[in-house]
């Protein structure tokens, strides 16, 4: 499996697909590993793929402390110089589309389409600062509940219960420093203002069941901030990927199939809808 070494950390990732496609890279939530992508990934076809674990999860290290954003984000650049990519589109789910932005801020010339998924730009910084805490006191297990209630909706945790409890399993497994260090890094994010500077190609997507962050009051405010920003609402809760695996799949493919500017496949998801910055952060 391949690694990457950036500062003595070890990164884990993996490509599939057609090398000689379309580069793009998949990034996981806080909580999650590459696999959350697993149902997503075989129908990517004609795209050279690529995951990683982010720092603190799966098979990558995790170092004690704090982690920041554009650590993080540094962390995604060394994996693609080392795959031998020089420019991606990146999509990531929560943690990974905050990552995501943070590239499209900080490596603009790394970045040809940006697709945040079920994420934000801005929050409560209270609220992480205790999870930072519970988790460094308590280990992961004492958010697992919290966790799993705000990653997947009741009814897919009724209809696929072994796919909610792998990922009960991975979060109670992961390193409390991990998870730890990369919430902080979600406690101290400050890109909301910058967002207006973004000029790639930018697909919001949302999920109409999310609870952990709704459209409203989050991806909203991206789609406002980015300059011709599209959005698409999936039937899904935070964990797109693995609750919508298909939609959310025809909505990347058409999205980065279409010409510059073009609308993505909406089929079997909501309209996008005229938005205004209304919302606060949860």
């Amino acid at each position: 499996m391949p690694t990457t070494v950036r500062d003595g950390i070890r990164l884990h990732w993996e490509s599939d697909g057609d090398r000689a496609g379309r580069p793009l890279l998949l990034l996981n939530s806080i909580g999650t590993d590459l696999h959350l992508w697993d149902r997503v990934v075989p129908r990517l076809a004609g795209f050279h793929v690529l995951r990683m674990d982010t720092r603190g999860h799966g098979r990558s290290d995790a170092p004690s402390g704090d982690y920041s954003l554009d650590s993080l984000a540094d962390d995604v650049i060394a994996v693609l110089d080392d795959a031998g990519i020089g420019q991606a589109a990146i999509a990531g789910v929560s943690l990974g589309g905050m990552i995501a932005m943070e590239l499209a801020l900080a490596h603009a010339d790394r970045v040809s389409a940006l697709i945040p998924i079920c994420t934000s730009a801005t929050m409560d910084q209270g609220a992480w600062a205790a999870r930072v805490n519970i988790v460094r006191e308590e280990g992961t297990a004492a958010i697992l509940d919290l966790a799993l209630g705000r990653f997947l909706s009741p009814g897919f945790r009724e209809t696929d219960p072994d796919a909610s409890a792998r990922i009960a399993e991975g979060l109670r497994l992961m390193a409390p420093e991990g998870y730890a260090g990369c919430a902080a890094a979600i406690r101290d994010m400050d890109i909301y203002w910058q967002l207006e500077s973004i000029h790639v190609p930018t697909l919001v997507v949302a999920g109409d069941l999310d609870t952990s962050t709704p459209f409203t009051g989050h991806g909203e405010h991206i789609v406002e901030a980015i300059d011709g920003a599209q959005v698409v609402h999936l039937d899904a809760a935070h964990l797109a990927p693995l609750e919508a695996p298909e939609a959310l799949a025809r909505a990347i493919t058409s999205f980065l199939d279409a010409p510059k500017g073009g609308a993505p496949d909406t089929t079997g998801t909501r309209p996008p809808r005229a938005t205004s910055i209304t919302g606060e952060a949860s």
